[in-house]
């Protein structure tokens, strides 16, 4: 069975994309094709920062997958247009490059990751209707979420979305919430959840949690930090209201978009409270959260209905290495932490630094209670919800057809 993953936002080196989904099909011996976007005429890695020393030809092959790139475009300058042309039922006007090239490609599946690679992968199928080509629609969050302001977009995307998705052959996304979702758009169409989560970290050690007067407490914020994701001014504030109890250190693995560290502007009287680890590769992450005793997530749940649904990759991370994740009320995290007690919410849908801080003091005084979280955040991993476990999955999709 040959594959074609169409892709319009992210990176080449995406960790759902090609370091899970595409290297685990190839290893199960499909023919793997991924059609990326370049901007500027260069890839770009995940943190946005475009690759200069490598990676030029427009077709090459990296860790055994075909890799086929185009100019990016911005489809979304012309939602009547493209809702016209789903709604048309032919494939006439279907003219940009993913189109295109994902023709080229006459795979059996093709593999869809966003919204406007989805409009691209309609286009195939229409195309390629004699060759009775499948198409999966890979949801990596809600687009458009429910929650954008401009409802004359929001509407037009809702319909073409609805239209879409009478078109695709299967649903992968990534939280049961989500999946509901779809289910209420579309019942028809076949759905699994496939968890954003890392392969069981094979050099595991159990946490040790002091039980003395010290208080040391390590949290570690894995991913992009800017006002929507990891607030950097509120975790200044937070170390600031927590140092007058305790010794709290923040670790921060990744940092801006860009992948400049040097950007985040630290206070002087804080530099020895925050580590920058700065992006790493995907395999090197559980060295670096190694010795955490809190993982930190804060998103922004009533102003996207992404948020409330989020299961994020940093999310899987720290449970993988037995770190408790401390996260705001985010309905499908906040459940998934009450089912199996690793972690803790911190019960306000916007969490201030000092409420997070409040969190903070008392769990540093309960070291046995951030043990048993650890115990159990590792335990979950191991049984049900590591990529070994999601891979399956993915197989049993891909051999339904």
């Amino acid at each position: 069975m040959k594959i074609c993953f169409l892709v319009t936002e992210h990176s080449f080196l995406d960790v759902r994309i090609f370091k899970k989904e595409a290297r685990s099909l190839a290893k199960k011996g499909f023919e793997i094709t991924i059609i990326v976007p370049k901007v500027s005429g260069r890839l770009f890695n995940i943190d946005g920062k475009k690759i200069t020393n490598n990676f030029g030809d427009s077709i090459f092959m990296h860790e055994g997958i075909k890799f086929v790139t185009y100019k990016k475009v911005n489809l979304s300058t012309n939602l009547a247009k493209l809702k016209q042309n789903i709604i048309s039922h032919t494939h006439k006007s279907f003219s940009d490059p993913l189109t295109r090239l994902g023709v080229a490609e006459k795979a059996d599946v093709y593999h869809a990751h966003e919204y406007f690679s989805l409009y691209s992968g309609v286009g195939i199928k229409r195309i390629l209707k004699e060759r009775k080509v499948k198409l999966i629609y890979d949801s990596h969050e809600l687009d458009p979420d429910p929650y954008i302001t401009n409802s004359k977009t929001k509407n037009i995307m809702i319909e073409m979305l609805k239209g879409m998705l009478k078109e695709v052959d299967y649903i992968i996304t990534v939280s049961e919430s989500i999946k509901s979702w779809y289910q209420d758009l579309n019942s028809s169409i076949p759905i699994e959840v496939i968890y954003n989560s890392p392969p069981l970290t094979p050099s595991y050690n159990e946490h040790y949690y002091p039980d003395n007067d010290k208080n040391d407490i390590l949290i570690v914020h894995e991913g992009i930090i800017d006002d929507k994701r990891g607030n950097p001014q509120k975790m200044f504030e937070i170390i600031d209201i927590c140092n007058k109890e305790i010794n709290l250190t923040f670790r921060i693995i990744g940092g801006t978009k860009e992948g400049e560290k040097e950007r985040l502007k630290i206070p002087p009287h804080l530099v020895n409270h925050i580590e920058l680890i700065g992006w790493v590769d995907y395999h090197n992450i559980p060295q670096s959260i190694s010795g955490a005793n809190l993982g930190w997530i804060d998103l922004q749940p009533a102003k996207f209905l992404n948020h409330q649904f989020a299961m994020p990759n940093k999310f899987f991370s720290y449970l993988n290495n037995g770190v408790p994740v401390l996260v705001n009320k985010c309905k499908d995290m906040e459940d998934f932490i009450n089912e199996y007690q690793c972690g803790h919410v911190v019960n306000k849908i916007d969490a201030k630094a000092d409420d997070y801080a409040s969190a903070i003091i008392s769990l540093s005084k309960n070291p046995h209670y951030l043990k048993k979280m650890s115990i159990n955040a590792r335990k979950i991993m191991e049984k049900q919800y590591s990529w070994n476990k999601m891979e399956k999955i993915l197989f049993d999709i891909y051999d339904s057809f």
